[in-house]
């Protein structure tokens, strides 16, 4: 069976369905359409075929978007796939579209709503039209949690055809349980693009404020910078309230260093993957009551909920995280994993694309 796979970065397709696609390749031919990145070529060497595809992720050009709608229409004319699956918003778009008019069965996958959904006005009504044009005729319709898919029912944006996936899943064996760290420095860690919505303003605030005032904690920050920050990391990195280590590309070696990660996010996600690699690794969590965090953090138990864009509520909850015992910051993060284990395990995921795969290509 020949399987085309349309998404618009290779890291996510790398980072987090590295496992689906190592399923898919044992029995058919995949070829995967997104623009070149620095995982492309290891995607190419696990047997993919790659086909470049130019793409502006951010771009409103509607002049651009029909030119991907039409290389998208000639590729699938060219692989003559059997199945095609899409993830993100102009794949699931327009790569739905082109599928509709070329009669391709495809699989979409809503990996978050996006800002422009989230935060109403005329933004919204085109995208969610776009999305009512993309996903409607989908054989299939996965998302990633609850509010996602209950808005986009009550917009009737989708058909009957849909399905939950426990967003990307966590591969277990990968991310496993290390040694808790002593309390002699407790090191949180931010991981994630530097963006406002991701909440990095809220984390550096909340790092100045627990370093002048405890001095056994270190703040980390992972991930590249999205919305020009350089400046501000560099003052809080020279006064040492910050440690900023880039764009990491093996997490679990952070994971052992540290002892709780935050993610104060007001950002639409699907499922955070953040989240989800931290408790695997035995690693509490601090976090937004919003979807894609509130289903994975449970508060009290593998860490602490905090309010939405709410700098004082953040600085409470990390305060509560430093008056616990190391014993019991150890067990959050042994809860965590148990809920992983149960809830989140990677499989799933693999299995519930086979099955859908099964269906629609009877």
């Amino acid at each position: 069976m020949r399987i085309l796979i349309l998404t618009n970065h290779d890291l996510g397709l790398y980072k987090f369905r590295k496992e689906v696609l190592e399923t898919l390749l044992k029995e058919n031919e995949v070829f995967v359409s997104m623009p070149r990145g620095i995982f492309t070529d290891k995607i190419i060497e696990m047997g993919c075929h790659y086909i470049d595809t130019s793409f502006e992720r951010k771009g409103k050009n509607p002049f651009k978007d029909l030119e991907l709608l039409s290389f998208y229409k000639k590729t699938i004319k060219e692989v003559k796939p059997d199945v095609v699956l899409t993830y993100t918003i102009k794949p699931n778009v327009y790569g739905g579209l082109a599928c509709q008019q070329l009669k391709v069965p495809y699989i979409a996958n809503v990996t978050g709503l996006g800002s422009a959904i989230e935060n109403g006005g005329l933004l919204q009504f085109i995208s969610l039209n776009l999305y009512k044009l993309g996903l409607k005729k989908a054989d299939m319709v996965f998302f990633q949690n609850d509010a996602n898919r209950d808005f986009m029912l009550k917009k009737n944006a989708v058909g009957k055809n849909y399905d939950m996936l426990p967003g990307s899943g966590v591969n277990l064996s990968q991310y496993e349980v290390s040694e808790f760290p002593s309390d002699k420095t407790i090191d949180f860690t931010y991981v994630g693009r530097l963006m406002k919505e991701k909440g990095f303003e809220l984390y550096a605030e909340a790092a100045k404020y627990i370093t002048g005032n405890y001095s056994n904690t270190r703040f980390h920050v992972c991930g590249p910078d999205e919305d020009n920050y350089r400046d501000l990391v560099k003052e809080l990195s020279d006064k040492g309230i910050l440690i900023y280590e880039g764009y990491v590309d093996d997490m679990k070696e952070v994971y052992k260093r540290i002892q709780c990660t935050i993610h104060p996010t007001y950002y639409p996600e699907g499922m955070s993957n953040v989240l989800l690699e931290s408790l695997a690794c035995g690693r509490p969590i601090i976090t937004t009551d919003r979807p894609g965090c509130k289903e994975i953090v449970e508060d009290g138990v593998n860490g602490f909920v905090v309010k939405q864009n709410d700098l004082d509520d953040l600085i409470e909850k990390i305060e509560k995280y430093l008056s616990l015992s190391n014993e019991e910051r150890k067990q959050l993060g042994l809860n965590g994993r148990r809920k992983v284990e149960k809830e989140f395990d990677r499989n799933i995921v693999i299995n519930k694309y086979l099955d859908a795969i099964n269906k629609v290509t009877k």
